[in-house]
C-alpha cells in the first residue's frame, strides 16, 4: 500500500496524495465540463486578478468522505496550488444538510475547472460511507457488534473498488471482499467459498469444504450452504463433519427460491414470504444447530440486505451473527454542489445561495 500520513481522527488515517492514482488527463480538462473550461479561459483573459471563494455542501445528514481525495486532486491539478487557501472537514465527519464541507479561495482560473470532479468525488464517497454507516448502525441495534462484510465487487465497475472500499471503511465496515477494496486503508480482502467451488464438487458441500480447509488450514471455515437449496440439512452435515472447526455458515438463498425446509414442514407456512433468506428459515436453522450442540456455529446472511431490512430483522431478533451486503451500499443518493460565494472577500453569489462559514473547517 502507498504511504499513509500519521494524522488520525479516531482510528481513521488521513490519506496523502500518494494514495490516489489519478488519470493524467484530469490536468488537460478531459473530465471537466466544457463550460468550466471556457469559463477558465474567459477568467484568465478578463478577470485574472479576481480572488473567488468556492464552497461545497450537500443536503442530507451524512457521513462525509472524499476530503483527502479532493485535496489531493486540487494539489495535483490546480494551477499554482500553493497559492490557494483550502479549508476542509475530514473523512468520517458527520455533516448536517447545507453544512459547508470545503472552501477554496484563489483565482478562479487556477481551480474552477475542477468543480465538477470535486462534486463527483464527494457524491460517490459520501454516499457509500453513509450507506455503510446506516447498515452498520442497524446491525448493532441490539447492542451486539455484528460485522458487516462489504461485498460490492460485483455491483459496479472494478476500477471503483479501492475508493468504494475506503468509503465503506469510513462508514464502519472493516471486512471487505477484495484486496483492492482494502488498498487505501492497509488491509487485505477476506472471503471463503463461492457457489462455484461447490459446483466443482458436484454439489457436495462437505467435500468442497474439506478441500477448502486442507488448502487454507489457517482460515476460519465459513461454508456456503444454499447451493442445494437445503440450508438446514447441509449446515448439519457440515457441523457433524467439522465440529469446532466450522466457524459459521453463510445463507444466500435466491429471492426466487423456497428452501426445502418449508417443503418438509408445510405446517409452518403462513402469513410470511417463504422465499429467499427469511426470518423463519434462519430461526429454524439456529434451532437445528443448537439442538445438536453446535451453538458455536455462526450464521452469516447475505442477499438483498439494506439498512431498512437489517433494522427489521434486528427488531425481530433474527439469529444472524454477520451480514453480507453489496448492491444497496453503492446507491449514489447524495449530491454535492460547489458555488462561488465571494469575490475579493465581498459576498457575491447567485440568488438563493450565500456564503456559509463553518467553524469546524480546518486550514489544509
Amino acid at each position: 500500500m502507498k504511504e499513509i500520513a500519521l494524522k488520525m481522527q479516531g482510528d481513521i488515517k488521513r490519506l496523502t496524495n500518494e494514495t490516489f492514482k489519478f488519470d493524467e488527463r484530469v490536468g488537460e480538462g478531459w473530465f471537466s465540463a466544457v463550460y468550466f473550461l471556457k469559463t477558465r479561459e474567459i477568467a484568465e483573459k478578463y478577470k485574472s486578478d479576481e480572488n473567488v471563494t468556492m464552497q461545497f455542501f450537500q443536503k442530507k445528514h451524512a457521513v462525509l468522505c472524499g476530503t483527502d481525495e479532493v485535496i489531493a486532486l486540487i494539489k495535483t491539478f490546480a494551477k499554482n496550488p500553493e497559492d490557494l487557501v483550502i479549508h476542509s472537514l475530514e473523512d468520517g465527519d458527520k455533516v448536517e444538510p447545507y453544512e459547508t464541507v470545503l472552501t477554496i479561495e484563489g483565482p478562479y482560473q487556477n481551480f474552477g475547472h475542477l468543480e465538477g470532479l470535486i462534486d463527483g468525488i464527494f457524491a460517490r464517497r459520501t454516499s457509500v460511507a453513509t450507506n455503510v454507516y446506516n447498515v452498520v448502525k442497524a446491525a448493532r441495534k441490539s447492542g451486539a457488534r455484528k460485522p458487516v462484510i462489504f461485498m460490492g465487487d460485483r455491483d459496479d465497475h472494478f476500477t471503483q473498488q479501492a475508493g468504494d472500499g475506503y468509503s465503506a471503511y469510513i462508514g464502519g465496515s472493516k471486512a471487505q471482499a477484495t484486496h483492492a477494496m482494502s488498498e487505501w486503508w492497509g488491509k487485505e480482502g477476506m472471503g471463503t467459498m463461492p457457489h462455484a467451488l461447490i459446483q466443482l464438487f458436484e454439489g457436495d458441500v462437505v467435500a468442497a469444504s474439506r478441500a477448502y480447509k486442507e488448502t487454507y488450514p489457517d482460515d476460519d471455515l465459513m461454508a456456503l450452504v444454499d447451493y442445494n437449496n437445503d440450508v438446514i440439512m447441509d449446515s448439519l452435515k457440515l457441523a457433524r463433519e467439522f465440529g469446532d472447526d466450522l466457524k459459521g455458515v453463510r445463507v444466500d438463498t435466491s429471492n426466487h427460491m423456497v428452501d426445502q425446509y418449508f417443503c418438509r414442514h408445510p405446517e409452518v407456512m403462513g402469513a410470511f414470504d417463504p422465499r429467499g433468506v427469511n426470518p423463519k428459515l434462519l430461526f429454524a436453522l439456529r434451532e437445528a444447530l443448537d439442538e445438536e450442540g453446535y451453538q458455536h456455529v455462526q450464521i452469516l446472511a447475505s442477499g438483498g440486505f439494506t439498512a431498512e431490512k437489517i433494522n427489521e430483522y434486528e427488531d425481530m431478533n433474527v439469529p444472524i451473527d454477520l451480514y453480507g451486503v453489496g448492491s444497496s451500499l453503492l446507491e449514489i443518493h447524495i449530491g454535492f454542489t460547489g458555488d462561488n460565494v465571494k469575490i475579493n472577500d465581498k459576498d457575491e453569489a447567485k440568488a438563493g445561495r450565500v456564503y456559509r462559514p463553518n467553524p469546524r473547517l480546518e486550514r489544509v
